[in-house]
C-alpha cells in the first residue's frame, strides 16, 4: 500500500512540473544575465534611457549607481561618493539624473553624458522615490518623516513640497488627470494628493492589509495595484472612489510592482525569491497564474514596456556576484 501511494504520489509531482514549468516560459523568459562584481549589498530602484540602452541602477548598499550598457550587455561606469541610494530619475530630454540618498537626504543632479555632479537639493534626510512629470517638468522627491519635494527639472531648484502623515514609499502619479498616488505604510494608507493644489485631499484604506510599499497604476481601468507585507497581498483599488476591489495573496516582502498593459497582467517583485504574476480577467477580476523563482532578496527591478523587457536586480551572495537578470515577457 504504502509503495502505491508513493508511486501515485511521484506521478502528481511529475505531471506538476512541466505544467508549472511550461506557466513560466509562457510568462517571463531569463534572456541575459548582466554581472556587476564588486557591488555589495541591498540593489534599489531602477531607471531607463531608451534611446541609448542605458540601464540606472541604485546600488544602496554599495553607495554607488551602477550604469550599464544593455546592448554591450555590461557595466560601463559606477558613479561613486553616494549616500545609499534609493530612488532615481532619468531625464532624456535634459540628459540629467537625480539620485536620491536615504543619508543626509540629498538629491544629487548629475550630467548624464560625463557623469559629473551639477547640483544638488537637501531635503535633511530619508530622500528615497523619485518620478518625473513630464508635462509640468517637474521632478518628485518622496523624503523624510511625511513629504514630497518639488524640483524644477530645468534648474533643479525645489519649488514647493507637499505634506504627508508619515514617510512615503511608492507613488504614481496620473497622466490624464492631477492626482499622485502614495503610500504611507506607517500611516496604514495611501494619500491622494491634488498636485495642482500640492496638498492630500482623501486617504484610502488597503482592505485590512499593511506595510504598503509598492505601487503600479492602471490609468485606463482606474486601477491602483498595491502590495503589501502584512499579510503578504496584492490590493486592487478603485481610483474613482478609493474601495479595495479585489485582494490576490502573493510571495513575501514585496517591494516592487508593475503593470502589463500589453498582456493585462501584474508582476509583483518579492524579497522571498519570487517574481508573482497575477493576470487581470477585468477591471474587477484577477487570478494568480505563476510564480517565477528567483533569488532571496531579489525584491526590485523595472519592467519598460518600450523595450518590452523586465530587469530585476539580484544582490550578490557568498559565490555569486550582484546582477541584473533580463527577462521578455512573453507571449
Amino acid at each position: 500500500m504504502r509503495c502505491s501511494l508513493l508511486h501515485g504520489a511521484l506521478i502528481v509531482a511529475f505531471c506538476l512540473y512541466p505544467t508549472a514549468a511550461h506557466a513560466e516560459e509562457k510568462t517571463l523568459q531569463l534572456k541575459q544575465t548582466i554581472p556587476l562584481p564588486g557591488v555589495e549589498g541591498r540593489i534599489d530602484h531602477l531607471d531607463l534611457d531608451a534611446a541609448n540602452e542605458r540601464l540606472f541602477v541604485c546600488a544602496l548598499g554599495n553607495n554607488t549607481v551602477e550604469v550599464l550598457d544593455l546592448r554591450k550587455g555590461q557595466r560601463i561606469h559606477s558613479i561613486t561618493g553616494l549616500g545609499a541610494p534609493q530612488g532615481i530619475a532619468y531625464l532624456p530630454e535634459i540628459d540629467r539624473l537625480f539620485i536620491a540618498n536615504d543619508k543626509g537626504g540629498i538629491c544629487k543632479i548629475y550630467d548624464a553624458k560625463s557623469y559629473q555632479a551639477i547640483g544638488e537639493i537637501n531635503f535633511k534626510d530619508d530622500a528615497d522615490n523619485v518620478r518625473y512629470d513630464n508635462s509640468s517638468k517637474r521632478i518628485y522627491v518622496g523624503f523624510g518623516s511625511g513629504g514630497i519635494g518639488i524640483i524644477n527639472a530645468a534648474d533643479g531648484k525645489q519649488v514647493g513640497s507637499i505634506k504627508l502623515a508619515a514617510h512615503p514609499e511608492a507613488f504614481e502619479l496620473e497622466k490624464q488627470a492631477h492626482r499622485i498616488f502614495v503610500n504611507v505604510p506607517n500611516a496604514r494608507q495611501v494619500a491622494v494628493v491634488d498636485r495642482e493644489k500640492g496638498e492630500v485631499i482623501a486617504t484610502w484604506k488597503t482592505g485590512g492589509a499593511f506595510g504598503n510599499f509598492p505601487m503600479a497604476l492602471d490609468e485606463a481601468n482606474h486601477r491602483l495595484f498595491i502590495g503589501c507585507r502584512i499579510p503578504s497581498k496584492l490590493v486592487v483599488l478603485n481610483t474613482e472612489s478609493g474601495n479595495a476591489v479585489a485582494k490576490i495573496d502573493i510571495s513575501g516582502d514585496p517591494d516592487d510592482v508593475f503593470y502589463d498593459s500589453k498582456r493585462r497582467r501584474v508582476y509583483a517583485i518579492c524579497g522571498a525569491g519570487k517574481i508573482d504574476i497575477i493576470e487581470q480577467t477585468d477591471a474587477s477580476t484577477y487570478k494568480a497564474i505563476t510564480k517565477i523563482d528567483t533569488a532571496d532578496g531579489a525584491r526590485t527591478g523595472l519592467f519598460v514596456p518600450a523595450l518590452d523587457r523586465f530587469f530585476l536586480a539580484v544582490r550578490a551572495t557568498s559565490t555569486e556576484p550582484a546582477a541584473i537578470w533580463v527577462y521578455r515577457p512573453a507571449p
